[in-house]
């Protein structure tokens, strides 16, 4: 019976050291997948995490991350259906579907990334050269949608004033039919189909970055400055408009006014006249000989000392100044 128990033990105890030193059970942790291959030839595959068995010395395990990895691509520098050379730098999204497929066609992360980034800036490219240059940069047509308008503050008061109210007219950009964000949509559409074959699932391919060529800044440089000064000439003109019209009320008030003061004036003058010519008949009707003696004074005192003719005292005029009598 010892012996019996004993034997049992010692061969509990070999298959023990059997299994610890063979290693038939592999170990996948969570978020990994992994194929079993067996002399060059994939035997099973395993998504869930846990032990899972292979034979000892005769398989292999290859384990792949199922979760979502990035790939930053390289700055392309491509040509528009315009034929205007712009930079773009995508990133994309990935993660491996179908890990048998991936081992028979990649096999290796490393290499995934660069089949990956060709067909990537190969799409991109594709798309691009077949777009505008507006379809590449905007992503809608809500610049037109909206009532566009340049707000400066203007005077004293700074209200804002809309450039439409100035130039009579709305700015209106080039509709665009699809716009970026579709434009990526469809690489990623063409990118996706070219994967596939790879047991690769691609998510989606994003511009991180557009800019313009160094030829092509100046270019957009060039327009900008000449769209800032088609705005800033329709202020001007628009200003000089102002200026002519309230000059032109400023000068018909200027007129109004001194048509005003001049009929006031003459008629406060009338006045003024009609008072005195009484005033002057009510004297000379009460004293006509005094009337025609300061009359004649008052010539005197005006003309004499601008007087540069030599006339006979004995005329009339100077029958007052003369006489001995005084009159």
């Amino acid at each position: 019976m010892k012996k019996s128990s004993l034997g049992a033990l010692v061969a509990l105890g070999i298959i023990a050291v059997a299994a610890f030193v063979l290693n038939p059970l592999y170990v996948l942790n969570e978020g990994e997948q992994a194929i079993v291959i067996r002399f060059g030839e994939i035997v099973a595959s395993a998504r869930d995490a846990g032990l899972h068995l292979k034979m000892p010395f005769i398989d292999t395990v290859a384990t792949y991350p199922k979760k979502v990895m990035s790939l930053d691509g390289d700055s392309q520098r491509i040509p528009t259906k315009e034929n205007q050379f712009i930079i773009v730098d995508t990133t994309s999204r990935w993660r491996i579907q179908d890990p048998v497929k991936f081992y028979e066609s990649l096999t290796t992360i490393e290499a995934a990334y660069s089949r990956i980034s060709d067909i990537i800036d190969s799409s991109v490219r594709s798309v691009i050269t077949s777009s505008s240059l507006n379809e590449v940069v905007r992503n809608s047509n809500l610049i037109n949608e909206l009532q566009h308008s340049e707000n400066f503050a203007l005077g004293a008061d700074a209200d804002e004033v809309e450039l439409s109210q100035l130039s009579g007219e709305k700015i209106t950009y080039e509709s665009i039919a699809k716009g970026r964000q579709e434009l990526s949509n469809e690489t990623t559409a063409i990118a996706r189909e070219k994967v596939l074959d790879f047991g690769i699932e691609l998510l989606d391919i994003v511009p991180r970055q557009i800019k313009y060529s160094d030829e092509l800044t100046e270019s957009v440089y060039n327009r900008m400055i000449k769209e800032r000064n088609q705005i800033a000439q329709t202020f001007r003109s628009t200003g000089e408009g102002k200026k002519a019209e309230w000059m032109g009320k400023l000068e018909n008030e200027k007129k109004n006014l001194l048509s005003d003061a001049y009929n006031r004036a003459e008629t406060i003058k009338g006045e003024a006249d009609a008072k005195a010519s009484k005033i002057y008949a009510d004297t000379y009707n009460r004293d006509p000989e005094f009337y025609a003696f300061w009359k004649s004074i008052e010539t005197y005192r005006t003309t004499l000392p601008n007087f540069d003719k030599i006339l006979s005292t004995d005329m009339d005029f100077f029958r007052y100044l003369y006489s001995p009598n005084g009159r």
